[in-house]
């Protein structure tokens, strides 16, 4: 009875079923099109904002328990779920979070209904698909941060390519096929990469003398994959499709095209979720599998180098954008090479900052393209030149704006500042030339964003087309507050949000080292 009631359990469903429930949605959306004699355009399928909206709603309710189930001083691996999958390859269906996976799953979850409250009234055409694939696209997503099976953690990493490919390019703008395969080739060369990696890794994991077959258990290849030969070129195999998807310089250049041409809601799925599986494989994958490679001074520093002039490259040329859709794109790279240098400092403020910097990137940028779809919605034009002054004709609107982009700015008080404060702070005790360089991107970022607010927001009322925008309505504001919220709790008191990712930062921060000294020890034997 009491393994009955076990099984019964919250921790021991709720994964799986936030991967089934996002399915289940997408087939329900299917079978209600089939059904119906609708042509799928927006006035015929109004249900299917509604399965969607419900569906999304569900998976946020059922995944808000991992809040509160989660004990940041219990196991390293909680909630979790293990059972045969293609069994002669040893491969299982293995699933668990910890705090870093524990906070991706739960921004996935808040960030997606607010994706379908956004995409209400701009999605005009195949309404029923375009839904079934978002829907799609968030089982691949909460799968790559839940897997625990490298095999799992592959299959879910290229079905999420699947949907946004078509999102991009049936519902993106005028370059919208150009964007679409400019964006799947790109990821797909790096993940292939990474397959050769893992199918390699699998290869060498058999133990005879212990009667253990080759397994692509995560944990069973975290014990023999750093001490391994070829640590250096699988290192530089999971490194590329990590480093694609972040995307870091000099391997972003599919991503403003992406940003540009997605349809408001993919490019809020990109900025917010999609590239924060990049630094997350770093933080789970290619760091902890290869911690001595990862860290040989020559690798190191190449990698902080590309950091540091990502985030310079990507706020200056930010600062001369005329589309406000791309400034915030390239924002981007800006923003997520914080993430990599507080990675790669390897001191658990720079890597908890580092964490914060991906929490607060995904809410503050997923904002401002909410809130730039909103406008284009209104003008049909994210050229800054088109606006100013619209303060005085649509002033919720204005005032959000501020608000948003002073917390990507980093403005105390906000979400932005907590993040980046902590990685420099962290930083800097191991890297502070690197550091200090990074440091001025602060100014930086002040300067294109606050330029672009002047253009768009203040300046002279001049345009007669802009006097008559229509404010921001009920749904809209809906959607604004719920982020808004989120900005000033996490910059006010993130301490809750720090407190669960602590003991999972620490621990990233000492298997790291620990397995650079077990090298160090092992080639000392062989010697």
């Amino acid at each position: 009875m009491r393994d009955f009631l076990t099984q019964l359990s919250y921790d021991a469903w709720v994964l799986p079923a936030l991967l089934l429930i996002p399915l289940a949605g997408a087939l329900l959306l299917l079978v209600t099109g089939s059904l119906s004699s609708d042509d799928g355009t927006l006035e015929a399928a109004p249900s299917a904002r509604v399965i969607a909206l419900v569906t999304f709603v569900l998976e946020f309710v059922v995944s808000m328990g991992l809040w509160w189930s989660y004990d940041p001083a219990g196991a390293r691996w909680q909630a979790t779920f293990d059972h045969w999958w293609i069994i002669p390859w040893n491969a299982r269906l293995s699933m668990g979070i910890d705090g870093i996976s524990l906070m991706m799953v739960l921004l996935t979850t808040v960030i997606m209904p607010l994706a379908v409250l956004g995409s209400w009234t701009s999605i005009r055409t195949k309404v029923r698909s375009y839904y079934a694939l978002m829907l799609v696209l968030t089982t691949g997503m909460l799968g790559v941060f839940v897997a625990r099976d490298m095999l799992f953690f592959y299959l879910m990493w290229e079905i999420m390519l699947i949907p946004m490919y078509f999102i991009i390019g049936i519902w993106g703008g005028e370059r919208r096929v150009y964007a679409s395969i400019k964006f799947f080739i790109y990821t797909t060369a790096g993940s292939l990469l990474m397959l050769v990696g893992i199918i390699y890794l699998w290869t060498v994991s058999p133990v005879p003398a212990m009667g253990l077959p080759a397994s692509f258990d995560y944990d069973r290849l975290l014990s023999i994959a750093h001490t391994h030969r070829a640590a250096l070129w699988l290192f530089g195999a999971f490194f590329l499709a990590f480093a694609v998807k972040t995307p870091m310089f000099p391997f972003h250049t599919w991503l403003p095209d992406a940003h540009v041409e997605a349809p408001t809601a993919g490019s809020v799925i990109l900025a917010s979720l999609m590239l924060k599986m990049g630094t997350y494989g770093f933080l789970r994958f290619a760091i902890p599998l290869f911690p001595t490679a990862a860290m040989t001074p020559w690798v190191r520093t190449t990698v902080l180098s590309l950091a540091v002039i990502g985030i310079i490259y990507g706020a200056l040329v930010a600062m001369v954008q005329p589309d406000f859709k791309k400034l915030v794109a390239y924002s981007s790279v800006s923003h997520l090479g914080f993430v990599v240098l507080g990675i790669f400092a390897l001191t658990q403020q720079s890597v908890q900052g580092a964490m914060m910097v991906m929490i607060n990137h995904g809410i503050s940028t997923g904002a401002l393209f909410l809130l730039i779809g909103m406008l284009y919605e209104r003008r049909h034009t994210r050229l800054i030149a088109s606006y100013g002054g619209i303060a005085r004709v649509v002033p919720l609107f204005s005032a959000l704006l501020v608000i948003v982009s002073f917390s990507s700015i980093g403005l105390p008080a906000t979400n932005g500042f907590v993040g980046e404060f902590l990685v420099l702070l962290g930083s800097f005790k191991t890297h502070p030339f690197f550091t200090l360089f990074a440091t001025t991107a602060v100014i930086y970022a002040a300067a294109y964003l606050l330029w672009g607010i002047q253009g768009i927001v203040f300046n002279p009322l001049d345009k007669k087309e802009n006097e008559h925008i229509t404010d921001l309505n009920a749904r809209e504001l809906t959607i604004m507050g719920v982020l808004v919220v989120a900005i000033f709790w996490i910059g006010i008191y993130p301490q809750p949000i720090l407190r669960r990712m602590e003991s999972s930062s620490a621990y990233f921060v000492h298997s790291v080292e620990q397995g650079q000294a077990d090298t160090r020890t092992a080639s000392r034997e062989v010697r």
